[in-house]
């Protein structure tokens, strides 16, 4: 039997309020030599019934051991495309031709990875639909501080074997990848075309574990240290960019809410990225501390 050019990644953990929409549009996409190989990490929903309904290899885990990095380097070693598509299970492809722009940009030798843009969904509140404006124009190339974002990417396998992901801290693996590769001045690829509906409304509580982890994540990728001045600073600075953007946007309402959301933004990534220093100067290297603020945070899937 002829192995699939691309192998797909997709993980997932209680998504059986979308898994299905992202199931179904990528066996609806006009490219289809690709094998999916879906990761569970103790869905107790409909996700895994959802599942098994399409062609696909399933690996179960336990949510204890969903390590991003880890993960993901275990599945790809199972993979046997030469070019691995990381799609999350809350990902949507927007257009049958999304996942075949997203290969085609590997024609050039040259490019060792790609990812698309993601479209915020239709309930996104303001302050998303501002981030993702910011972070996946449509035209030109991606921001220089999105290296690269895993909502939907894809990378050659052989620079996987190169520098498989990092294990150091929970999140950003995608950030780690992509700033490793640009470091060895390797090509990596934005393609607006390849459309994909992707944003999370998080609460407090969520918006908190998600930046504590990668605070940390940056204190590794980084070697970031952030001061208490650096937090206010960009803290007034994003708040004034909110204020602009909803403004515009006529959402007034919002406009309560951007000082206390962009506090708990900032200060969550402050004080992981104090927990990663202090890591390091340790030589700490055990991850489950951001695991823990991850799964106190997230009701859901923290994907």
């Amino acid at each position: 039997m002829k192995e699939p050019s691309v192998s797909i990644i997709m993980r997932c953990k209680d998504s059986d309020w979308v898994i299905a929409s992202a199931l179904g549009a990528l066996f609806s996409q006009e490219y289809q030599d690709f094998e999916l190989i879906v990761v569970d990490s103790g869905s107790t929903d409909r996700t895994l019934e959802i599942v098994k309904a399409y062609p696909c290899r399933l690996i179960e885990i336990e949510p204890k051991a969903y390590f991003p990095g880890k993960v993901l380097n275990d599945a790809i070693a199972k993979a046997q495309g030469a070019l691995i598509v990381l799609l999350n299970s809350d990902s949507v492809l927007l257009t049958p031709k999304s996942l075949g722009n997203l290969v085609d940009c590997f024609e050039r030798k040259e490019t060792i990875a790609a990812f698309g843009r993601q479209i915020p969904r239709p309930e996104a509140h303001t302050w998303v639909k501002a981030d993702y404006q910011r972070s996946f124009p449509a035209n030109g190339s991606a921001p220089p501080w999105l290296a690269l974002s895993f909502p939907l990417a894809a990378i050659r396998r052989s620079a996987w074997h190169e520098h498989p992901f990092y294990t150091l801290a929970w999140a950003s693996e995608d950030t780690e990848w992509g700033c490793w590769a640009k470091s060895k001045g390797y090509d990596i690829a934005y393609e607006p075309m390849a459309l994909t509906m992707h944003s999370h409304n998080y609460t407090l509580r969520e918006l908190y574990g998600r930046r504590f982890v990668e605070g940390e994540a940056d204190a590794f990728i980084h070697r970031l240290k952030m001061s208490k001045t650096k937090t206010f600073l960009n803290w007034v600075k994003s708040c004034a960019s909110d204020f602009q953007f909803h403004i515009k946007e006529g959402d007034w309402w919002g406009l309560f809410a951007i000082p206390v959301r962009r506090f708990v933004y900032h200060w969550a990534h402050a004080k992981g990225n104090q927990l990663g220093h202090s890591r390091i100067m340790l030589g700490n290297i055990d991850v489950s501390v951001g695991q823990s603020v991850v799964l106190r945070s997230y009701q859901g899937e923290a994907r």
